[in-house]
């Protein structure tokens, strides 16, 4: 449908780190452990969204959709936040109770001081800094984190088609 309405690149992402957010800490850990069961659903989603974006763009005959495993992206700097420069991949920044993963970030939430050093803004989503991590793996990243290619190989191809 998307490439009967004229759609010549669209890029689908992953799951992300469904069971490492601070929401599905607070709610299913006492110890910071990723919710395993989440983990594993995103484990599976992955490699399924590949096979998809292969067999659509096959039929094409084009590489009209780019699947981003935006999960591996995101494990990457929850599992060694300092590699990246980050001190906290467990907490949110901005949030109450457990992980600061109950509620919306409000005027009465607990508010970390720098956000630059925390992967997660809120109860799901990345920071600023976590989010250009992300972008730069789409923009640049190996295969591993985009396939069939990044978005730099795309905008390459498309400019001297």
């Amino acid at each position: 449908t998307l490439y009967e309405s004229g759609v010549r690149r669209a890029i689908l992402l992953g799951s992300g780190p469904l069971g490492c957010a601070p929401a599905e800490l607070a709610v299913h850990s006492s110890n910071g452990e990723c919710a395993a069961e989440l983990q594993a659903a995103a484990e599976l989603f992955e490699p399924q969204l590949v096979q998809l974006v292969q067999e659509v763009n096959a039929e094409l005959g084009d590489h009209v959709f780019v699947a981003a495993n935006t999960k591996l992206m995101h494990h990457n700097i929850i599992t060694d936040p300092q590699a990246f420069g980050f001190e906290n991949s467990k907490t949110a920044c901005c949030g109450q109770g457990p992980f600061n993963g109950l509620g919306l970030c409000t005027p009465w939430s607990s508010l970390c001081e720098n956000r630059d050093k925390f992967v997660f803004w809120d109860a799901f989503h990345p920071t600023e800094r976590a989010s250009r991590y992300i972008v730069e793996q789409m923009m640049n990243g190996a295969d591993e984190y985009m396939r069939p290619m990044n978005i730099s190989t795309i905008m390459y191809l498309d400019y001297n088609m």
